[in-house]
């Protein structure tokens, strides 16, 4: 864990005194909003401009940032919130949210997401798992989703010269493309939240709630017709039908150069690159296909919110941090640093000139993210889907096989 200390003549100050970090009336003391932000989140760069005008241009206050690891980092979270010494502002997981809210633990964001952040313009997909009984505990940070990376040069060696624009050309040149030693696509059998985004083109779900009770939907109609487009695509290279997309890392997979694609966020690329820099060049992007050419399909969408606990000593303080941190001048600098799809769907066109980050703010306006349960985490714990997955892609009968699965899912949802 790396810590970045700001303010530390404050810090000091505040131990050496009895009357906390707050700014009191004819006091020259200054205000210390404590950030947690997660690894690997933003660039040092980024980190250090975003904390060098927001303390020029609030010179009342300090901002103080500590960088946390993604490990265990649900439960300190957790105690964090529940304490009396919770830092102002810190970055969750945008699925992550309602875990935390049940707690009545933090700060009531709903009115700063209506009168200064324009939450109309949010991707869905950040947005909605910040949102609990209609109230928005959870700012939306920066966005990532999957895309389809492909060889060019296997493209062309097909005579595709366009990527697909709709689901069933997607089968058509997969198909052209395997064989011959090469695989049209690698699929691992276990990737669920690929899966998650066929299903939810299909008109299906992975759980529903009903009366205020989580259950199972993966026995759907529709979500079988998502599972059964799963399986055609699959077919379509050698990706294992048992294990999920990092066993092996797909990246290493298609970096041998006989995949013609994958479906994985774009930040694989200097991955891919690395280990055969040969495919330098050769790579390109598109948005996963929809079941028309008109809009691209649904996708899982993952990345951040912000959120502001209640027992935070300088929370309005950190409000204001965190409505800096979404407003569109920084989330502009933060999509063209980092490389991220910014917060909003009107704010698409500031990655427009880099390919890979374009496709994935193509298909984040069509983003989703896991049911919006407190329990959810427990279904990931011991994960059916995957199981499920690898049962029909062996043969087994798929509606029994989701019978199944969704039954666990109710279990792991059920408090």
């Amino acid at each position: 864990m790396k810590n970045r200390r700001y303010a530390l003549s404050t810090v000091l100050a505040c131990a050496m005194t009895l009357s906390g970090c707050g700014v009191l009336p004819g006091s020259s003391e200054k205000s210390t909003v404590d950030i947690w932000l997660m690894q690997d989140s933003v660039s040092e760069e980024f980190l250090e401009r975003f904390t060098s005008e927001y303390e020029k241009q609030h010179p009342s206050v300090d901002l103080r940032v500590t960088v946390q690891e993604w490990t265990g980092i649900g439960k300190k979270v957790t105690e964090a919130i529940q304490s009396d010494d919770a830092p102002e502002v810190i970055e969750v997981g945008n699925t992550q949210v309602a875990q935390y809210a049940q707690s009545d633990g933090l700060r009531d964001l709903t009115l700063e997401a209506v009168r200064d952040l324009g939450n109309e313009e949010w991707l869905p997909g950040l947005a909605e798992p910040g949102s609990i009984n209609g109230s928005q505990y959870g700012i939306p940070w920066y966005a990532a989703n999957r895309v389809v990376i492909y060889n060019k040069e296997l493209f062309a060696k097909a005579g595709i010269t366009e990527p697909p624009r709709d689901r069933a050309e997607w089968l058509e040149i997969s198909e052209k493309l395997d064989g011959d030693g090469e695989q049209g696509i690698y699929l691992s059998g276990q990737d669920w939240y690929t899966l998650a985004g066929f299903i939810w083109e299909d008109g299906g779900e992975l759980a529903v709630e009903r009366g205020g009770n989580w259950e199972g939907a993966l026995h759907t109609k529709a979500a079988l017709r998502g599972m059964d487009f799963y399986k055609q695509l699959q077919s379509h290279g050698d990706g294992p039908k048992d294990a999920d997309e990092v066993t092996p890392p797909q990246a290493e997979v298609f970096a041998k150069g006989d995949v013609a694609q994958i479906i994985a966020v774009p930040s694989a690329v200097p991955l891919i690159e690395k280990a055969n820099p040969a495919l330098k060049g050769k790579l390109g992007f598109f948005p996963v296909p929809g079941k028309t050419p008109e809009v691209p399909g649904a996708v899982f969408i993952g990345g951040s919110d912000l959120i502001v606990p209640e027992n935070a000593r300088e929370r309005s303080a950190g409000v204001e941090v965190v409505k800096a941190l979404a407003s569109e001048e920084w989330q502009t600098e933060l999509a063209l640093t980092m490389n991220y799809v910014p917060n909003k769907t009107t704010l698409a066109g500031v990655i427009a000139d880099n390919e890979g980050t374009a496709a994935m703010a193509a298909g984040a306006a069509r983003g989703r993210a896991t049911p919006n349960s407190s329990q959810w985490a427990d279904v990931e714990a011991d994960n059916p889907i995957k199981p499920y997955m690898t049962a029909v892609l062996q043969g087994q009968d798929p509606a029994r096989a989701a019978r199944a699965a969704s039954a666990r899912i109710t279990a792991a949802l059920t408090p």
